[in-house]
Parts: structure tokens; C-alpha cells; sequence
């Protein structure tokens, strides 16, 4: 079907509009902390069969891979014989999923009894389970890191509302009141997805719409190709590492070649360690977002949509049995960590294409916090994506005390937090001067937060990175800083291992600190009035910045 251009450009944006509402709807239906107020969590309209069409701006680490972990679910069922009370679930990371706590639900929606798209949503839930609250940072496979939902088709009038999958899932986890919240703010959000283009098809016709589903992915395939055209053809090398597994301080090392070749390009990442014993790992589906958050920050425009049209000029390679592409059953809780380096790696890999393009190192290590408390009325799970300082590009400084870049979620008030938690509260929340790497930009500062205990019988799980390794510079800029959390008993300061889990005391202060990002260029092309702004906003000792900075050394001699 031809589809006369203003035509295309209302439903197009309508589309957008859609994958937008369903996102905003996700988030304020939500109930725990991690959904309601970090915006863990995405929505995405996708066409008949199951490709992503439009998606919300939320999450980049699930950017790209909802139709691809749609295609789990199209394998194993016949999509024609769908009807409009059914519905796909699916979590599982060695059937298409990321790891076990986000959890895809895909709604069909019909028009005059023709299936044109799915509604999907996927949150991160609080716990489902496993082998403790929260996080199971020691488990051994991915069974012991909770409840496993392969491709699933299941119904909303006998398998929720009271029935047996909603059930299952109540009985599976430590916080139903959150979680099961949570799964129906999925629902709800879907639901306003499929309200939404049933409108549109009813003023512009299904056909119409199914046209300009069509079209929209074919627009970005086009914008995508133009990019990766305008970089310079080669084939280009990246490292980075991970400080270690959790049972060693052996660094683990990820590699990326990429190759860039008219308006293709492909990202291998041979030569990349093997899978571990610990839940770092991380399934094919996170590396494939991981890569192509990458790629589109890098080498395309902003305005570019995210849907199944970016990835058809992009070829990723990732070796089976490495810590990118593990092998059943090994853990993938922690998947993040991993996916970060791959970034990295691309990243640097890309800097030798377009260095104007980039960024240095960020902290980049998603540290995901947990504190759970067993108390008489239940669990009582709080669960926190922390990150540090952004890295610096070419243009700007590093972003202060944000999430990283590929998780992006949201400052957790500290007002949400005592609403919802007893057996603790926040007793400092930060910045840390002098934590960022100096350059031309410099980096983002890092942050501190600390927890008093309130309750004994608490404890603490967490996985981070960067506790001994630091963001690395482009450019002849400074490395970031370290991260660490400490448990203050009295006099007496515990450090804690970047993967671990540790029981607490009422009285403890559990000081949880960030590191700085990387800067980027030689610190003697910064600007004397940005390294003065730094000094006076607190942000820097004139100390660190007369060792760091000739030019700011030769003002106060002259």
C-alpha cells in the first residue's frame, strides 16, 4: 500500500506517541520503588510479527531486544492462532530473555479480527524469588536466582485475575505486594498500547497503519545506513576489563573488533574470556542492546527510532561459551557488568573511527544495592540501581551523579524511600569531590549514600565493578576513581568486596560510594574559568586542580 506522506507522519508520531503513554502508564501505576521511581522498565508497540515498531525512552539496555525476545515466543506458538484474550510471558535468559527479573509481557492487538501488532512491556521486578532477597549474588546456575518463565502463551481470563499463573507467581516471591503491582502495571500499560492503535486504525484504517509500521522501520534502517556510511571504513579494536569474578581478583578482559564497511557494520567480540562460575554473565540478548546502545549513541542521530529497522545494517558476533554468550544454566543476574565492558570496549573501538563522536569511560558499573529485612508482617525488600560519574566527550563534561548510560534510571528519592522502608533510613546522599578524571572535559563526579540500620537481622547484597579498576580516559585525559561500600559498626569499618552479601546490625551505617567518570583530552586545553567553577562549586580542591592543571599553576605563579 502507498501511504500519502502527511499520513505517514501523523501515524508515525502517533506510534511514537503510544510506545511513549504506555511507558509513562508503566511507571505511575507501578508499586516498588524500582519501577515507580528508577523507571526500570520499558514499552514498545511491535507489528504483527512481533518487530519492534516504537518503543519508550526509558531503559537503553532494552532497547532493541523486545522484538527480539518476542521471537522466542513466535517459535514456539502459532501467532494466527492467537486470540485477543491471550497473551505472552517470557523471562527466561537462554530462551531469548536477559536475566530472570525482567519480565516481557506481549499483548496482541486486533483490529476488525485481524491481528497488526503487539502491545509489549517489560519491568524490572523486585524479587521472583531465588536464593535471597533481592539479589542472589552467590548463585551457581540460573535456577537459584528465581523463578523461570520460558516462552509462554498464556490466557488473561483463566491464567490471571486469581488464576494459575498469577498465583504462581504470588507464591514464588518475598514482596507480592510490589511485584504482583508491578506485573499488573505491565498489563495496564499494555492495554492503553492496544486501546491506542485500535483508535488509529479506526480513523485511518488497519491496513494504513499496518503500511506506516512498515514504512517507520524502513525510515530508521535508512538514517542508520547513512550514519555508518559517514564513518571512515576499517576494521577497529577495543579492550576493557572487568575487575574480577567475585571468587578471584583475576581481571576478566572483553575484546571488540569492529568493522565498518559502506553502510554495514559488524562488532565481534572474539577473543572475550570465557563464561564464569558467578552470575556475571551475560546472555546474548543484553549484549545485543548493550551494543547497539553503542552504536546508535555514536554513529546516528538522536531523532533516529529505536526499532527493528537499526538493527538490519548491524551484524553482532559473540562467541558461545564466553562471559557474553554463556551456556546453560550459568547465572546471569548480574549481566550488567559484563554488558558495560562490551560497551567500553565498543566504544574505544569506535574512538578510532570518530573520535569527536565518543565518550571516555564512565564509573559504568550499574551497582545494584540490595537491603532486606525479614520482619513480623514479611519481607521487606529494597532494591537500588546506583551509578557514579558520566564520562567526558569532546564537547562537554561528564554528567555528575547519574545512573550510567545504558541502565539510565532514575534518582530514587530519598522521601519515596522512608514512605516504604522501617528497618532503615538515609542518613547522607552526596557528591565526592575530587572524583572525577581531568582533560579537556572532565568527568562526572561520583556520589556517596549511606543507610543506618535500624532492625537487626538485616542484610546487604550487592554486585558492582570498579572498586580497584577505574573509568578509562580517551585522549590523554585522567582515569575516574574507585567506587566502595563499607559497613561502619562503632569503631570498627568493614569493606566489602564488589560482589557480595553480608549480614547487618541494628547501628550500622552502610556507606555505599561512586567513582568519578574519565576525562577526555589534555587537561592543559581546559578552560581556566570551567577549572575555577569546578573550585568554587566544591566539586574540586584548588589542591587537585594545581596538580592536574599547568595552566591554572602558571596563573597563580604569575
Amino acid at each position: 500500500m502507498t501511504v500519502d506522506p502527511i499520513d505517514y507522519a501523523v501515524i508515525s508520531q502517533a506510534l511514537l506517541s503510544v510506545a511513549r503513554e504506555m511507558g509513562a502508564k508503566l511507571i505511575r501505576s507501578a508499586y516498588s520503588t524500582i519501577l515507580r521511581e528508577a523507571r526500570d522498565g520499558s514499552a514498545a508497540i511491535l507489528d504483527r510479527d512481533g518487530y519492534t515498531v516504537a518503543q519508550a525512552e526509558l531503559i537503553p539496555m532494552q532497547l532493541g531486544t523486545i522484538g527480539s525476545v518476542f521471537q522466542a515466543c513466535a517459535a514456539a506458538y502459532d501467532l494466527d492462532a492467537m486470540t485477543e484474550d491471550e497473551f505472552f510471558a517470557i523471562n527466561d535468559p537462554y530462551s531469548g530473555g536477559q536475566h530472570l527479573q525482567d519480565v516481557f509481557f506481549f499483548h496482541p492487538i486486533f483490529v476488525d479480527g485481524r491481528r497488526i501488532g503487539f502491545a509489549a512491556s517489560v519491568a524490572h521486578h523486585l524479587d521472583l524469588g531465588g536464593g535471597s532477597p533481592g539479589l542472589s549474588v552467590n548463585a551457581l546456575d540460573v535456577h537459584s536466582e528465581g523463578i523461570i518463565i520460558p516462552p509462554t502463551k498464556c490466557s488473561m481470563s483463566r491464567d490471571w485475575n486469581g488464576g494459575v499463573l498469577e498465583r504462581l507467581l504470588r507464591a514464588n516471591v518475598r514482596a507480592p505486594l510490589q511485584t504482583m503491582g508491578d506485573f499488573d502495571a505491565q498489563i495496564a500499560a499494555n492495554r492503553i498500547g492496544i486501546q491506542r492503535v485500535q483508535e488509529l486504525a479506526a480513523k485511518y484504517g488497519g491496513a494504513k497503519v499496518e503500511a506506516v509500521m512498515a514504512a517507520f522501520q524502513d525510515y530508521s534502517e535508512r538514517r542508520a545506513r547513512a550514519g555508518i556510511a559517514a564513518a571512515p571504513d576499517g576494521v577497529y579494536h577495543g579492550e576493557a576489563t572487568l575487575d574480577d569474578d567475585g571468587l578471584s581478583d583475576t581481571p576478566i578482559r572483553i575484546c571488540s573488533t569492529v568493522t565498518i564497511e559502506g553502510d554495514r557494520l559488524l562488532v565481534d567480540y572474539e577473543g572475550t574470556d570465557p563464561q564464569v562460575a558467578t552470575t556475571l554473565n551475560a546472555p546474548l540478548a543484553s549484549v545485543l542492546s548493550a551494543t547497539m546502545s553503542c552504536v546508535k549513541m555514536v554513529l546516528t542521530s538522536p531523532d533516529i527510532p529505536f526499532n527493528a529497522g537499526l538493527l538490519r545494517p548491524v551484524d553482532v558476533v559473540v562467541p558461545v561459551g564466553s562471559i557474553l554468550n554463556p551456556r546453560y544454566p550459568a547465572p546471569v543476574r548480574a549481566r550488567m557488568l559484563a554488558c558495560y565492558r562490551a560497551f567500553n570496549a565498543t566504544m574505544k573501538a569506535l574512538a578510532q573511527a570518530v573520535p569527536e563522536k565518543v565518550i571516555a569511560g564512565g564509573y559504568d558499573a550499574t551497582t545494584s544495592g540490595c537491603l532486606a529485612w525479614l520482619g513480623p508482617s514479611g519481607y521487606s525488600v529494597y532494591l537500588e540501581i546506583f551509578g557514579g560519574g558520566f564520562g567526558a566527550g569532546a564537547r562537554r563534561n561528564g554528567c555528575d551523579a547519574v545512573d550510567s548510560p545504558l541502565s539510565n534510571c532514575a534518582n530514587t528519592p530519598v522521601e519515596a524511600i522512608d514512605q516504604d522502608y522501617t528497618f532503615f533510613r538515609v542518613e547522607d546522599y552526596a557528591l565526592l569531590p575530587d572524583s572525577f578524571g581531568h582533560g579537556r572535559h572532565r568527568g562526572g563526579t561520583g556520589f556517596r549514600r549511606a543507610f543506618r540500620i535500624l532492625e537487626d537481622g538485616a542484610t546487604i547484597s550487592l554486585y558492582s565493578d570498579h572498586f580497584r579498576g577505574t573509568a578509562e580516559p580517551l585522549f590523554g585525559g585522567g582515569p575516574g576513581t574507585t567506587g566502595s561500600c563499607e559497613i561502619h559498626r562503632g569503631d570498627e569499618v568493614i569493606s566489602l568486596p564488589s560482589k557480595a552479601k553480608a549480614d547487618l546490625r541494628k547501628g550500622d551505617l552502610v556507606v555505599f560510594s561512586f567513582g568519578g567518570g574519565a576525562g577526555y583530552g589534555d587537561p592543559a586545553d581546559r578552560r581556566p574559568a570551567e577549572i575555577e567553577a569546578d573550585i568554587a562549586d566544591g566539586l574540586m580542591s584548588r589542591e587537585a586542580a594545581l596538580s592536574a592543571y599547568p595552566q591554572l599553576r602558571e596563573a597563580t605563579d604569575a
